[in-house]
């Protein structure tokens, strides 16, 4: 375990493991690190040294009360990589995590990075506004913090179903391991959780996306139901230059574990241009 401590003095779990090129994996909400459980044994055994933490308020990480936007959470990224001793790395957001990955870029000037992945991520813009109109409708964001609030673990479970795409042709993993996921994101707090609702659903990372002047890997199922293909990787697409587009036929938002192999198979590849 890495001693991490933020700016504002948080600690952030993280851990490190194996040897050779550097990937770093920034997991999704409501989840921490632990949802790559399925994705590190292969990195390392492929020649790469993986370093994973938990997010300002998820899993092992400090719960301060504010700190949830991009700007500080992304120097809590920044935090890691220094304490990692990271150098030419592959940054790797899933789902919110993306939005770190794209902030960084600009807010770090990419320093120390050597390629970006965003799988299933929320960039470049979740809000439907004007000059969005393919966005989620905020009454989406607002629906999902009342449920927060209310009963938070029937909420995650509900919320999980089109996550993992449960009883879709192409998505859909075991009872235990949704079961696991609510119990993984229970460990978060409920502050954390709700703002950053906020954060992943309002921040506009279109700006950042002319930041990414390395190789980028985009992959995302078209069979997402949280984060629509059209209005995130399709977009993101067009607007990161010289970038490489996967796209999974049906799969779901949690295509790291419906589409495990696949998905490990393609980011190893990646990771060796």
């Amino acid at each position: 375990m890495l001693n991490v401590k933020s700016s504002d003095g948080t600690e952030i779990h993280a851990s490190t493991y194996g040897e050779g090129r550097d990937v770093v994996l920034i997991h999704g909400w409501p989840l921490s690190h632990a949802m790559w459980e399925y994705q590190v044994a292969d990195l390392v055994e492929a020649g790469n040294r993986v370093t994973m933490y938990s997010r300002r308020g998820f899993g092992q990480s400090g719960k301060p009360w504010a700190g949830y936007d991009y700007d500080t959470m992304t120097d809590d990224l920044a935090a890691v990589l220094d304490s990692a001793g990271v150098k030419d790395a592959a940054l790797v957001g899933f789902s919110m995590g993306g939005g770190e990955v794209a902030r960084y870029m600009s807010r770090h000037g990419g320093k120390n990075v050597r390629s970006a992945v965003l799988v299933s991520a929320v960039t470049p813009f979740m809000l439907k506004t004007d000059d969005n109109p393919d966005g989620v409708d905020g009454e989406v964001f607002e629906e999902i913090k009342n449920g927060l609030k209310t009963d938070r673990p029937k909420f995650l479970n509900d919320f999980y179903q089109d996550f993992f795409g449960q009883g879709s042709t192409e998505g859909g993993v075991s009872d235990a391991l949704l079961h696991d996921a609510v119990r993984v994101a229970m460990q978060a707090s409920p502050k954390a959780t709700i703002d950053c609702v906020e954060a992943f659903g309002k921040t506009d990372f279109r700006a950042d996306m002319a930041a990414f002047k390395v190789p980028t890997l985009i992959i995302h199922g078209t069979g997402d139901k949280t984060v629509p293909f059209e209005a995130s990787a399709k977009r993101a697409a067009e607007m990161i230059k010289d970038s490489e587009l996967k796209t999974y036929d049906g799969a779901p938002h949690a295509l790291v574990n419906t589409h495990t192999k696949r998905f490990n198979a393609d980011l190893i590849s990646f990771l060796k241009i």
